[in-house]
């Protein structure tokens, strides 16, 4: 073999990013199965080529009859089959030798060299086939390796082709996915050389190579897309917790701070609104709700109900129920069309959400009134403002530890305005426009 082969291989390694032992070793298994197909070749043998020299020798192996049955190892096909990509029949293999076996045994072994002067045309067509099916089969292992650890990364491609199963995009020379119908937003279009961002969902071994399966709908897309416009999520300073989305419509991420001083709402937002923006864009005008995570349940879940307003929550935490009250105008922007704004909110908390509204609630309580399975163990004074007090009822007690709302338990009423704040005694009734005070006289 001349030393410009050994040259042409080491190129072929260089340009297809391949070991050139692989290929080298391609190139034995060629040459054997070109040795093959000559007459009275031998029924076992090797090939060896010099790596530096690129020198080659056919070495017959001798096996003795009662070992040959303990080396063999049979083929994993002993059928003549099509390679899928170019259509050529490939020929079934033959029984092989288990290489560890043969070292075992080298001793009982005898060798000899057989290399034959001339292989000729069809032993060199032989061999040709061979190496390039390695090198496919390198090819495809070597993107197999590198997209397999890429489940959930983002990825830009370029529109080749789409039709009613799926649209074909390539992520760059001679690797492509694959953006299944069920992995599509409904309502977006993708046409020819349009640039799309999308996040790898499977990646999976196929005869023809990798299949690499993205996604526009997977929430993942909405993280990646904000780690790319945002410096601090990318930068572990915030973090999202949680993403809710309905594709093609409405998304809400939970955002915390990991750092003192950073607003996690505000840096997601950016100047002006421009980091939002951008994500928006690339998901087709999608709007985005963007919700501060809170440990406490009432605020996330008041939080998550954006952009309603919410008067109180009433959290119930072995159910994992939370009753949200909200001002009778902002009922139906708490609960959203067809329910979406409620849906998203329940699945970003992680909580069951019913909503009511204040008229509802307050004819409610009045029906049934403040008997304790009905407040939960919560404190059962009135502030000024007409809200319930969200703290906790100390044991045995309707109340909570606050003095002036314990107070409440020596009169006929749990609204704190109906106590005299200084004495904790009914106040007095209010004086009348234009009446004079007494000077020991205190107003309400």
């Amino acid at each position: 073999m001349s030393r410009e082969i050994l040259d042409a291989m080491h190129a072929l390694a260089r340009e297809k990013g391949i070991e050139p032992e692989t290929l080298m070793v391609a190139l034995e298994d060629a040459l054997l199965s070109a040795y093959k197909k000559q007459p009275g070749s031998a029924k076992y043998a090797r090939v060896e080529i010099d790596r530096e020299t690129a020198d080659f020798r056919v070495i017959e192996l001798i096996i003795p009859d009662e070992l040959e049955a303990l080396l063999i190892v049979a083929p994993a096909e002993d059928v003549a089959t099509i390679d899928p990509e170019t259509g050529e029949v490939r020929e079934p293999e033959e029984p092989r030798l288990d290489p560890e076996k043969v070292q075992e045994y080298r001793d009982q072994i005898a060798e000899r060299d057989v290399t034959p002067d001339d292989f000729g045309r069809i032993a060199a067509q032989t061999a040709k086939q061979v190496i390039l099916q390695r090198i496919r089969e390198a090819e495809r292992d070597m993107m197999y390796e590198e997209y397999r650890d890429r489940v959930g990364e983002l990825i830009t491609g370029i529109v080749q082709q789409s039709d009613s199963r799926y649209t074909l995009v390539q992520l760059r020379e001679r690797v492509e996915a694959l953006l299944p119908k069920s992995e599509q937003v409904d309502g977006e279009r993708y046409d020819h050389s349009q640039r799309i961002k999308a996040v790898i969902k499977e990646v999976s071994p196929q005869a023809k190579g990798p299949s690499i399966i993205v996604s526009r709908r997977d929430p993942e897309l909405i993280k990646k897309l904000f780690e790319l416009e945002v410096p601090e999520i990318a930068d572990g300073l915030v973090e999202i917790s949680g993403v809710a989305r309905e594709p093609g419509y409405r998304s809400k991420i939970a955002v915390v701070s990991r750092a003192d001083g950073v607003d996690p709402v505000g840096a997601c937002v950016g100047p002006r609104g421009s980091r939002v923006r951008m994500v928006v864009s690339e998901l087709r005008g999608e709007k985005i709700d963007i919700i501060p995570f809170n440990d406490e349940p009432a605020r996330f879940v008041a939080k998550a109900l954006s952009p309603a307003r919410v008067r109180e929550v009433l959290v119930d935490d072995e159910a994992r129920q939370a009753t949200v009250i909200v001002p009778d105008d902002q009922l139906s922007l708490a609960i959203g069309r067809e329910g979406q704004n409620a849906r998203l909110a329940a699945r970003l908390t992680g909580w069951r959400i019913d909503i009511r509204s204040e008229t509802e609630f307050a004819a409610e309580e009045a029906e049934h009134g403040y008997e304790e399975d009905e407040v939960q163990g919560r404190c059962a004074a009135i502030l000024s403002n007409g809200r319930r007090c969200p703290n906790a009822a100390l044991p045995g007690s309707r109340y909570c530890g606050l003095e002036t709302h314990q107070a409440l338990a020596g009169i006929d009423s749990d609204r704190v305005a109906d106590l005299n704040p200084a004495a904790g005694q009914p106040a007095p009734e209010p004086v009348a426009a234009g009446e004079q005070q007494s000077p020991g006289e205190q107003a309400p």
